[in-house]
């Protein structure tokens, strides 16, 4: 099924769903079965009538409507009444999102009922005028979120509380003095909630670890993990687990792989990097074509089924990536070294092999497991000076060993080659509509304290862009492979949905203001003009700025049985099969590439779609706490430049103040509207813009303005600064 019809087959999902509710809900005291809503839902195709039958038995299973009778359903007698996800927002009021409902249910502070943000709440909807949106009350809580907290310790003589640090989190929790372990007034701990009985104020709760005194950069690196629920060590039976684990090559299981040791074989990974993961392998074909090899850890040779390896690494489902360090999904004898593909060492691997041609068209393609044996490690920045100088020796300056030398012409003519069988793929997919998202990455030199002496700018270059070339490739002729196959077989997809329209004209509302503007007659003027916008502020001012607001006008990618395609990479089938040491739907990838390999039929649908959510949720947490290790080492580096001006571009605007971020290092900060004294300025929603009341100075959206550090909080991550001006 196409991109296209599988859409409009939601919408009309989407559609139905709805209309279901409008007939139940207008005679409450009927029941009706499928023919009769079909009839006043004007549906007389076969097509929509499953889908009806479908939805029907979804909703009851929901308890969103009951089956009155075998066959016939009516509205729950409270219409008013639904379930939903709450999300808190900052200043303590919140909004309920409910299937099937258009708008979000709004719920203020008093209404909340002790719902914390992202419990699943049932909640009851006021009647609404027509101009009015929905607002309501929570009645009850149904599934809590989380319920441990990161906080400071407030003891007191006979009590204590806990103050959480979370700014969603709008209650202190009471610890008894019996409950607080070995925490000291002060320290940052982690509390899980007991009870909240409904006389008491606040709910109680007991300390069960605590993390340090606030400041600490490892006691706030903790924190960050814990806030999202994310572990930063094994437990011990999974540590020994793995630590028994036989890694050890062996002939009967080489046997029934696919040999590949006497094959040109190598990595290129960040300079940094222990675990790799991936691994090109390249030969000219005696037809003039190339064979070239992708191939990746086999981690599912190691981590099987129904073990405690396999439980830890799914509930982590992702490693973390934080400033200062990893966090692995799987314990380091397998990351760092049983399934990392380090040089002159045999590997189990799990591969995708291409016959390609001169024009970069793949001509015949293999998948299966294989052995092979890496003959160099490079960086990036050593694949770089390849590609760059044409050369086979390794400059002094961007060496990893420290000192020039030399590899040979066959690993510098295979480099040469597939970069440039990567550039014409790269085209090729540009113009099939892909948009280009080279985001600058903030990254920070540390020092043996792990303290940050400078900030730098990675960008992808022809190095970077090649490996990604061919780990699209892969993933991408996986996901082909069995997602063409007849009968239909479940399987693991990484979709990217269209963007909303409405976020693209609120992000050409902004571009505007720089100059640039989007194409919005059709999809593919959409990614050309997105395309032309990204490569346009390069180098600008505004880039970043842009760079992010464009990347947040799309939707989210995520992981799901249910294949829509992937705009962004604009594929009709795409997957992740590259990299399971650090991601568990690669793994799962693995193991249903080789179950249907092996002729298996097709695997449970709903088990494989509850791993993918779990999967999707798990990366968000994860990029969420990487996001935060990089504010509070961006906070902890200003912390040293509090006397130094700085040149920054206004990133945001919003009642309370104006974001800034500065320029020579994409440090981000708030100038809080009561602190610019020379007037008194109000907040322009559609200029994007502060505006004085007597001098009628104008502080807009993309403006470059001089600041200085006012305030560092590490403990809260938040960077104030003082408005000095506008740049001249």
């Amino acid at each position: 099924m196409s991109k296209k019809k599988k859409r409009a087959k939601q919408h009309r999902k989407n559609e139905i769903t709805r209309g279901i509710f409008e007939v139940l809900e207008k005679e409450p005291n009927k029941s009706f079965n499928y023919k009769q809503i079909a009839s006043k839902l004007q549906i007389d195709d076969t097509e929509g009538r499953n889908l009806l039958i479908e939805r029907l038995g979804q909703l009851k299973a929901k308890d969103r409507i009951r089956e009155f009778e075998k066959g016939k359903y009516k509205s729950l007698e409270n219409k008013l009444l639904h379930q939903g996800k709450i999300e808190v927002t900052a200043r303590g009021n919140a909004y309920v999102m409910v299937e099937g409902l258009e708008d979000d249910i709004f719920v203020s502070y008093n209404k909340l009922n002790r719902a914390f943000d992202g419990d699943i709440v049932e909640v009851l909807v006021k009647p609404r005028s027509k101009s009015k949106k929905f607002e309501g009350e929570v009645v009850s809580i149904l599934e809590r979120k989380k319920n441990t907290f990161v906080g400071i310790l407030d003891l007191h003589k006979s009590f204590a509380f806990v103050r959480p640090t979370d700014h969603k989190m709008y209650t202190d929790i009471f610890v008894p003095l019996g409950s607080i372990g070995k925490a000291k007034d002060g320290e940052k701990v982690i509390v899980e909630i007991l009870s909240w009985e409904k006389e008491e104020e606040s709910p109680t709760g007991k300390v069960v670890e605590v993390l340090g005194l606030p400041g600490e950069h490892d006691t706030e690196i903790h924190a960050i993990l814990a806030e999202y629920g994310l572990p930063y060590e094994f437990p011990v039976e999974v540590q020994r687990y793995a630590d028994k684990l036989d890694t050890s090559i062996k002939e009967r299981e080489v046997s029934k792989r696919r040999d590949m040791r006497q094959v040109l074989t190598f990595t290129i990974d960040p300079k940094d990097a222990k675990d790799f993961d991936d691994a090109l392998s390249f030969q000219k074909l005696p037809n003039g074509n190339y064979e070239v090899g992708i191939h990746i850890a086999d981690v599912s040779y190691y981590v099987t089924p129904d073990t405690i390896l396999d439980e830890e690494a799914y509930e982590r489902a992702t490693s973390v990536y934080l400033v200062d360090r990893v966090v692995p999904m799987l314990p380091e004898i397998l990351s760092n070294n049983a399934c990392s593909l380090r040089p002159n060492e045999d590997k189990y691997t799990f591969s995708a092999i291409f016959e390609i041609d001169e024009k970069a068209q793949v001509k015949n393609e293999w998948f299966g497991r294989t052995v092979i044996h890496s003959d160099e490690r490079f960086a990036y920045e050593e694949a770089q000076y390849i590609i760059e100088k044409q050369t086979n020796r390794i400059g002094q300056e961007v060496s990893i060993r420290g000192k020039a030398y030399g590899v040979s012409d066959a690993i510098r003519d295979a480099v040469l080659k597939l970069n440039s069988l990567a550039v014409i793929m790269r085209e090729r997919r540009m113009k099939s509509g892909a948009i280009s998202f080279d985001k600058l990455e903030v990254k920070f030199n540390l020092n043996e304290k792990n303290e940050p002496v400078s900030v730098y700018f990675k960008e992808a270059k022809e190095a970077n862009k090649l490996i990604e070339e061919f780990m699209l490739l892969a993933n991408r002729k996986v996901a082909s492979f069995i997602g063409k196959q007849r009968p239909k077989k479940t399987f693991v997809y990484r979709v990217h949905d269209e963007p909303d329209q409405e976020k693209l004209m609120a992000l050409n509302g902004i571009i505007s203001r720089f100059g640039h503007k989007l194409n919005f007659h059709n999809k593919k003027t959409i990614s050309d003009s997105l395309n032309k916008l990204l490569e346009d502020v390069k180098g600008q001012k505004e880039q970043n700025l842009v760079d992010t607001l464009a990347i947040r006008s799309m939707s989210k990618a995520i992981y799901t049985t249910d294949n829509i395609g992937h705009y962004g990479l604009a594929f009709d089938y795409y997957t992740h099969f590259t990299s399971p040491i650090r991601r568990y739907p690669d793994v799962m990838v693995h193991r249903l590439l080789q179950h249907y390999l092996d002729g298996g039929k097709s695997s449970n649908a709903e088990m494989i779609e509850e791993k993918c959510k779990h999967s999707s949720d798990m990366e968000y947490l994860a990029s969420s706490a990487e996001r935060d290790s990089i504010k509070y080492m961006q906070i902890k580096f200003m912390q040293d430049h509090k006397d130094q001006e700085f040149v920054g571009v206004i990133s945001g605007v919003t009642e309370w103040g104006i974001y800034v971020e500065i320029i020579e290092n994409k440090c981000e900060g708030m100038v809080r509207i009561r602190d610019i004294k020379d007037d008194y300025y109000t907040f322009d929603e559609k200029q994007y813009a502060l505006v004085g009341e007597r001098r009628r100075k104008v502080y807009q959206l993309g403006d470059e303005v001089r600041v200085m550090v006012k305030d560092t909080d590490l403990v809260k991550r938040h960077l104030d600064f003082s408005l000095l001006g506008k740049a001249k």
